[in-house]
């Protein structure tokens, strides 16, 4: 089924993103069509939403990344969460007012900004909608339920070999990776603050991943030359991601 002509890229994003993890109907792309959007430009590590912000708007990822994390009372951070072109990673804010988190660009981004009040119009209008963005946030717990059992439980190898998969996954479920290589815009840092590692024990797992000839890194590109090999040794399984048809099969 091919989205409608009229839509604007935003749209296409969104329902690109959407369709991976649930079917839609023409009249269901046709509801999200008429949503607006203010889009705007950031730079690297400029914060979207902060932790105690009341926003008045869900914020729709159209290029680059971004990552939910907090601080503790040291300005230590943890990352919670990557998020890619057609994630919608603060929608949470339509129910919770205050945000208990933060949400920040990892590189230039350009992010499309929607009003809660024409979201809910949509939502309330088309019912089917809200039942696929209900299922984003189910599939979004999942993943941080995943993420939970690495930090608590497995090695830091296993650790990154799993999000390096997950990524890699979820970039090919919305058309963004080429086979077994896709952008890496995450910086060592930025793995060692989401899966609670020095930067030096990152450096030196994703070595032993290299040595293994599992994957090669090279400037923001991450190519995968043992694919199996890799989901082995990240103890990968994509079903928590909950993707739909071709997506699905592609994982």
């Amino acid at each position: 089924m091919s989205e409608p002509a009229e839509l604007h890229p935003e749209h296409n994003i969104l329902i690109r993103k959407l369709r991976s993890i649930s079917p839609l109907a023409d009249d269901e792309m046709h509801c999200i069509a008429t949503l607006p959007f203010l889009t705007k430009s950031l730079p690297a590590d400029q914060d979207i939403v902060r932790e105690g912000d009341r926003p008045s708007e869900c914020c729709l990822v159209v290029e680059g990344f971004a990552c939910r994390y907090k601080l503790t009372d040291e300005g230590k951070r943890q990352i919670f969460s990557f998020h890619m072109p057609g994630d919608i990673p603060d929608l949470q804010s339509l129910h919770l007012k205050v945000m208990d988190h933060s949400l920040m660009t990892m590189k230039p981004s350009k992010l499309a900004f929607i009003p809660h009040e024409s979201l809910n119009r949509v939502l309330d209008r088309c019912p089917r909608v809200a039942k696929v963005l209900w299922r984003d946030t189910l599939i979004d717990a999942a993943v941080f339920r995943e993420w939970m059992i690495g930090i608590g439980r497995r090695s830091a190898e296993t650790r990154i070999a799993h999000v390096l998969c997950e990524v890699l996954v979820r970039m090919r479920a919305v058309g963004l990776a080429d086979g077994h290589a896709c952008e890496w815009p995450i910086t060592q840092a930025e793995i060692g603050d989401a899966l609670g590692l020095s930067t030096v024990h990152v450096n030196r797992s994703l070595q032993e991943l290299r040595s293994k000839n599992l994957i090669t890194l090279r400037g923001s590109v991450l190519s995968v030359q043992d694919w199996e090999g890799l989901k082995e040794v990240g103890e990968f399984d994509p079903t928590y991601l909950h993707l739909d048809g071709d997506a699905e099969r592609a994982a």
